[in-house]
């Protein structure tokens, strides 16, 4: 069995990257999420009748909104015809046909995207991260660092979606309504469900269970991930009475969305080939 040529991914990764910078993708996405980071960091709490740079808690639990609505979408337009694209105008059998594997141009085009992805993300939260750091010190910084890197991992959780759909889609057009129709379940859809299956249950479903149904749900673990530990942002979303503090540990959250990560992209892989 061949080994990875990691020389091989860095070429289509690299020609992905150019390709987003080259259309102004990454400059605009960065200036949506600067401006709509800047817009709600100081008015993120005017229903509360104040407007301005508040607490970290309170600016990290407005961003969490933003960011769970924007950046799946964002990531499912990047990657949806990610292969399919390539398919349709007849370029992917020319690829295919180097010495090059199919796992690694799929790992190559992941690899480019998610960087396009990374740079967006950090140079569009980061003047907001500047500000705050003026505004809030040192340790408002920290807290802000691990929201951007969380927001990061989200996106690549649906970029891999996003590639498995390019994947086993036949065409353009039906990967993209596979891809809006995701963004739809995941992050309008899906919580309005477990709602719904705990107004229907009338409180006798198995709170037990209920947490292992928002880990099944990428934008909930980032939800959780960021708000689970302000006491004030967690009594707001109710998030204690149904998610157990032993199971809202950092470094367990994280992992779950690597799993997110890796599990598509090897869906991807395996029917790629």
């Amino acid at each position: 069995m061949m080994g990875i040529e990691f020389g091989q991914i860095a070429v289509i990764a690299g020609k992905e990257f150019r390709d987003r910078l080259r259309n102004r993708w990454v400059l605009a996405v960065a200036a949506v999420f600067t401006v709509f980071a800047l817009v709600i960091a100081y008015f993120g709490a005017a229903q509360q009748g104040a407007v301005g740079w508040r607490n970290i808690d309170v600016t990290i639990a407005s961003l969490v909104s933003l960011v769970i609505y924007l950046v799946p979408l964002i990531a499912l337009i990047l990657g949806y015809d990610a292969i399919v694209a390539e398919r349709e105008r007849g370029s992917l059998d020319l690829l295919l046909s180097m010495p090059i594997t199919r796992f690694e141009v799929l790992l190559g085009k992941f690899a480019g995207l998610a960087g396009a992805l990374g740079v967006a993300t950090v140079a569009g939260f980061g003047l907001a991260g500047v500000l705050l750091f003026y505004q809030l010190g040192s340790a408002a910084l920290f807290h802000y660092g691990g929201f951007v890197l969380s927001a990061f991992l989200l996106s690549l959780c649906f970029l891999s979606l996003a590639v498995m759909v390019s994947v086993l889609s036949a065409d353009r057009m039906r990967a993209s309504g596979i891809a809006i129709a995701l963004w739809f379940f995941y992050v309008l859809v899906y919580d309005l469900l477990l709602l719904g299956v705990l107004v229907v249950s009338e409180g006798k479903l198995n709170l037990n269970f209920f947490p292992v149904l928002l880990m099944l749900n990428p934008a909930d673990i980032f939800r959780i991930l960021n708000i689970f530990g302000f006491e004030d942002v967690q009594r707001l979303y109710g998030l204690a009475t149904v998610f157990p503090e032993t199971l809202a540990d950092p470094w367990l959250l994280g992992s779950a969305m690597v799993f997110w990560i890796i599990a598509p992209l090897g869906v991807a892989a395996w029917r790629f080939k």
